[in-house]
């Protein structure tokens, strides 16, 4: 079941709201492509939060 910005895995409740937008779409992403959920959880987690650092506000 995909995520979105109003229902999303408890592991991303405190996560900054830009953060968390784009853990979502990533996570989605790779739910998509087949991957459970908890790693996609933890990739999306991990590279959303490389992506805004790398980024910044948009």
């Amino acid at each position: 079941m995909p995520w979105s910005k109003d229902d999303y895995p408890a592991s991303m409740k405190n996560l900054d709201p830009e953060v968390r937008e784009k853990a979502i779409e990533i996570a989605n992403a790779l739910l998509e492509d087949g991957n459970d959920e908890g790693k996609a959880i933890a990739i999306g987690i991990d590279k959303a939060r490389e992506y805004i650092h790398n980024h910044g506000k948009e």
